[in-house]
């Protein structure tokens, strides 16, 4: 079976799970002639221009520090100040961040602060001098400065060049009343001159400059590109410290998963069937006062307990199809997800391609995502059909729930599809919501295969 994947995002631009969503801004000129005019070029622009003073202050700094520290080193002074430097490299670190997030929307997360294994200066300068982070802040401050000249000279040229030339036509009278020429001189050597005066080199003119006014901002964004990569490998946290702080986060996820879940095992536990037991025991022991001196009473009141304990059964298997269903073990999640289907209020149908079976773990993940996902298309999506779609790609585990429903579903903060979103990150897994408002809803959820 051929299944078509849609792209990888999510929309956060709904307020509800299935709700309104705001249409994107359309454009009737093309990006390529929209660019020179985008407050993202001139933002751009303007930080390559500050890249230069804020380069020689850092590389000033960094060189100055560093050669004094590097001279103290044969006293005790050396070395607290090389500390002290790799200190204000980090603090330099942090305005480059700053202005990074400002103009070029970058966000970078700040390093963890830097703490010694015990109190003390010594313990401090020792932290400082042993954390990467630190030397990667002094390394930009040596590699950004000769970067930062060249992105400011070039990106200063292409952009006054090319606005000049383009509105050339506007200014070419200067030259005849202020400086004795016709225009720009193009050409001379003393006896012969050319110079851009005539209609068609004025015209000419103004379309070089507009060229190079077409190509400075993807020239601008090519060398903004540049800074990106030096502020995330230089100046953010390590890949490690990164995974560390993720992996805290997943863990604390899990843990509210489950906690959430054990609370809703002992309320249904406790309003369902222990409630239902507890008076399915007062109606037998009515039942058996009344055994001698009313039996047809007594005979209807086991009769009701009869029936209270069909329901209280019931019960208790949906709650432990909740907890684990006994057909995902035995048979997969074929199985377990026809089963999940045919309690569906709209109809389902159901396209599992697998030819071995997960880990248990993600196996019962993606039971409960689909059964979630189910459950909203009973709920709210008002579709008249929907289809489970489950295959393999290379390492991951696809699920694919679609519905022709009303659409508008989406991940924002506090919705169900964000609580879903949270328990598949936990595990390295994606949630992508492809919902337009008036339909049809795709949901596509990646999870690892982990065999």
């Amino acid at each position: 079976m051929k299944h078509d994947r849609p792209a990888r995002r999510t929309d956060d631009s709904m307020a509800t799970d299935y709700g309104t969503r705001t249409q994107p801004q359309r454009h009737t000129l093309p990006p390529a002639l929209r660019a020179p005019f985008t407050g993202r070029t001139w933002k751009e622009f303007v930080y390559l221009l500050l890249n230069l003073p804020m380069g020689i202050l850092f590389f000033v700094y960094t060189i100055t520090t560093i050669s004094v520290s590097a001279g103290l080193l044969v006293t005790f002074l050396g070395i607290p100040l090389l500390a002290a430097a790799l200190i204000g490299c980090r603090a330099l670190g942090a305005v480059e961040r700053t202005r990074a997030r400002a103009l070029l929307g970058l966000e970078v997360a700040s390093p963890l602060p830097v703490r010694g294994e015990k109190s003390g200066l010594m313990s401090w300068v020792g932290a400082v001098l042993k954390s990467g982070v630190s030397w990667r802040h002094l390394l930009y401050g040596l590699l950004h400065f000769p970067w930062a000249l060249f992105s400011f000279v070039v990106s200063v040229t292409f952009t006054v060049t090319g606005w000049s030339l383009f509105l050339y036509p506007l200014w070419q009278w200067v030259f005849p009343e202020h400086t004795n020429q016709d225009g720009i001189a193009l050409f001379s050597d003393g006896t012969n001159d050319f110079y851009l005066d005539t209609p068609f080199e004025i015209a000419a003119t103004s379309v070089v400059g507009l060229v190079l006014v077409l190509a400075s901002p993807w020239l601008i964004r090519g060398m903004t590109a540049v800074d990106r990569l030096m502020v995330v490998g230089l100046l953010g946290p390590s890949r490690l410290a990164t995974r560390v702080s993720e992996l805290e986060s997943d863990r604390g996820v899990v843990v509210d998963t489950a906690a959430a879940d054990l609370r809703r095992i002992e309320r249904d536990l406790h309003d369902g069937a222990q409630a239902r037991l507890v008076a399915l025991a007062m109606d037998l022991g009515l039942a058996k006062e009344k055994l001698l001196a009313d039996p047809e009473a007594a005979a209807r009141m086991v009769d009701e307990a009869h029936g209270e304990v069909k329901v209280a059964l019931q019960e208790l298997r949906d709650l432990a199809r909740g907890i684990h269903p006994a057909v995902l073990t035995d048979r997969g999640l074929d199985a377990a997800l026809s089963s999940v289907a045919s309690r569906c209020t709209v109809p389902v149908q159901v396209e599992v391609d697998l030819e071995s079976r997960p880990a248990a773990a993600i196996e019962g993940i993606a039971y409960f995502t689909v059964s979630e996902l189910l459950q909203n298309v009973s709920k709210h999506s008002g579709a008249s059909r929907a289809s489970v779609d489950v295959w393999r790609m290379e390492d991951r585990l696809m699920l694919q729930v679609a519905d022709d429903g009303r659409g508008g579903a989406n991940t924002s903060s506090g919705s169900g599809l964000a609580g879903l979103a949270e328990r598949l990150d936990a595990v390295d897994g994606i949630l992508v919501v492809d919902s337009p408002a008036g339909g049809p809803t795709t949901v596509t959820a990646e999870l690892p295969w982990r065999k």
